[in-house]
């Protein structure tokens, strides 16, 4: 008997998004194949499915879908001499992530979904680039 894999929480969702779009960064392969060889432990069986969990297609599809929309905004909020291009892989994916679920994913308040970024750079960045992250993302969150 198969075993289907299973999520813990948007937590892990975050972070196999992450995971797919650092991929994209690199591979440059269909965002279909992209599902399931970045967001998904190697199956066991040949025969085994599995049921993409509908937060992680909205991530993954929105941040690819509206990068150029986000990339522009990042780059508004960049120190002046910096460029996008010039900030690692991981930053770059970590803030389209952060900034997509703040601006366009209206089932997470900024604030968390800032917290979850700034979680996942903590394990996947440079020390340094929690702070640097959580300051450009939090231009983004309306106080209310």
């Amino acid at each position: 008997m198969t075993e289907r894999q299973t999520f813990n929480s948007r937590h892990d969702l975050r972070e196999r998004a992450l995971q797919a779009l650092f991929a994209l960064e690199f591979t440059g392969e269909p965002l279909d194949q992209a599902y399931f060889a970045y967001t998904y432990d190697k199956a066991t069986e040949a025969d085994e499915t599995y049921d993409v969990p509908s937060f992680l297609l909205q991530l993954v599809t929105g941040v690819v879908g509206e990068q150029k929309a986000l990339d522009e905004a990042i780059s508004a909020k960049l120190k002046k001499g910096w460029r996008l291009e010039r900030l690692s892989v991981i930053d770059r994916c970590l803030l389209r992530l952060g900034l997509y679920e703040i601006a366009y994913y209206e089932g997470t308040p900024g604030r968390v979904a800032i917290n979850e970024i700034i979680e996942l750079s903590k394990g996947y960045s440079e020390e340094e680039s929690s702070k640097f992250i959580n300051g450009i993302l939090t231009q983004f969150v309306k106080e209310d």
